[in-house]
């Protein structure tokens, strides 16, 4: 498949989420349900890129709530999508920035999210990627609603992804399920949300009753998953640039970058279009030299060339790009600095480091008072980074306060504060970041000059038993010479 994925939106964090992570169930749940059981749902827009008539989209999304309350006491009622409120469960379509603070990311990556239960103005929001070609039965390219839908709507009801392949939850989309009208959940799903609000008792009428499908019935599902793209893209060669942002790592290469989620995970398999995702940045632009979100107000900064950009979010602030010379770097004969070829804010001190031409500038960005000027003393060369690449390609600050250093296809971890580590093993950035296999296993070459022996147990009664023996015969056989001679 092309592995678009589901981007759920992470509001739920901290040790809890990790516990939860942590059990052997393969459902994963969120920590948050609805309180109720009778819920009500609304549609708000419809996608431009689907032939279907809006009712026939209301159809399709009603066969996808009806999906979870066939398992549990759920009732949903939908009502008109104009009003204000609109319902527990809002659904939209939209694409790039939908004021939600998730930027979708164009046709081919993320799909769709939605929130979790809960009081928030937020809760229950259910939005889909205008940018898809959205259908019913997945056929060519497109993307079947049906199956994206039960997904989703398994988010807004309080279910994480699951790790179990057959589930509905699994956060890669593995092409259509088939017919909407006989559709049921599989067991770990049902297990799942049965866990948060019971099971439906066969006398209770059905939570939702949508019109029959207007649709003629879809091919049957795909018994394999489709294919995923060659991993060659994301897993051979460095990247320009690594941000931690918002607590996503964003690996950015050429005109497109991966996203790596806070549980590792990534957002999509295919890389989006960096000027698709950060509005503001030029047009055509394939390559970016740093990046790094600043500490004292989360605006991020891009670095390109001799220029920098501030965003807010995913959107430039007026009065960007502006000259790299506002940084005041110069280097110990006076010339200024043209590119920066990495940039962090190290969590041991708070302050923000840029690197170029192999050394750095730190800066301290807790007062901002206009134009930056680095710290006295600076630059430094990289070799103060004991243990660490001095020709980095960029630095983050990532886990409990560590700084990641990467160049090429490997990445160094450098402990908190812990600036003159001797020596640190690089890692696979491919293998441990972005879903890439790990190299062929190799057996470890012969000694060709040594025997090959027999390992035998032995214990100290045995040995000192042999060694005795040994004696013994020595001795005969130096009796027998000394006789002979």
């Amino acid at each position: 498949m092309s592995t678009p994925r589901c981007s759920l939106p992470d509001i739920v964090g901290g040790e809890e989420m990790r516990r939860r992570r942590r059990r052997r169930k393969r459902y994963a749940l969120s920590g948050l349900k609805w309180h109720k059981t009778d819920l009500t749902w609304s549609v708000h827009s419809f996608p431009s890129r689907f032939s279907a008539r809006p009712e026939q989209v209301k159809t399709l999304l009603a066969f996808a709530l009806k999906a979870w309350s066939d398992a549990t006491p759920l009732n949903f009622r939908q009502l008109p999508g104009d009003g204000e409120a609109g319902g527990d469960i809002r659904v939209s379509f939209a694409s790039m920035l939908h004021n939600d603070g998730y930027p979708f990311d164009g046709q081919g990556g993320t799909l769709a999210h939605a929130f979790f239960p809960g009081v928030d103005e937020v809760s229950g929001d259910t939005h889909f990627d205008d940018h898809e070609t959205w259908s019913y039965g997945g056929g060519g390219s497109t993307t079947d609603l049906f199956t994206v839908a039960v997904h989703e709507f398994g988010h807004a009801l309080g279910l994480s992804h699951s790790s179990s392949d057959p589930s509905i939850m699994r956060p890669y989309y593995q092409g259509p399920v088939g017919d909407v009208s006989q559709y049921k959940l599989d067991l770990d799903d049902r297990l799942a949300i049965q866990q948060l609000y019971g099971a439906r008792d066969d006398t209770q009428p059905g939570g939702v009753n949508p019109d029959p499908p207007l649709f003629p019935t879809p091919l049957p599902p795909r018994s394999t998953r489709l294919p995923e793209p060659s991993s060659d893209e994301r897993c051979q060669g460095s990247f320009d640039a690594v941000a931690n942002i918002r607590g996503e790592v964003f690996f950015f290469r050429g005109a497109h970058f991966w996203r790596t989620k806070r549980d590792g995970s990534l957002v999509s398999l295919r890389p989006a279009v960096i000027t698709n995702f950060w509005i503001g940045l030029p047009t055509g632009t394939n390559k970016v030299d740093a990046v790094y979100e600043r500490k004292s107000d989360s605006k991020i900064i891009f670095f390109i060339g001799s220029q920098y950009w501030v965003f807010s979010d995913t959107k430039v602030m007026s009065g960007y790009p502006r000259p790299l010379s506002d940084w005041r770097m110069t280097t110990p004969s006076g010339a200024a600095v043209d590119r920066v070829d990495a940039a962090f804010v190290w969590a041991h001190n708070g302050k923000t480091y840029l690197f170029s031409g192999g050394q750095f500038w730190r800066f301290d960005e807790s007062q901002r008072t206009g134009n930056q000027e680095p710290d006295p003393g600076y630059p430094r060369g990289n070799d103060v980074w004991t243990g660490m690449p001095s020709h980095m390609d960029d630095v983050i600050t990532w886990g409990e306060g560590d700084a990641y250093f990467f160049e090429g296809d490997f990445y160094w971890v450098m402990k908190d504060g812990g600036i003159n580590q001797e020596y640190v093993s690089p890692k696979a950035t491919g293998m441990d970041w972005l879903r890439c296999p790990g190299p062929p296993p190799t057996a470890a070459p012969q000694n060709p000059g040594k025997p090959k022996e027999c390992s035998c147990a032995f214990n100290r009664s045995s040995l000192r038993n042999d060694c005795l023996l040994l004696v013994a015969v020595m001795l005969i056989i130096n009796g027998l010479i000394s006789v002979y001679n």
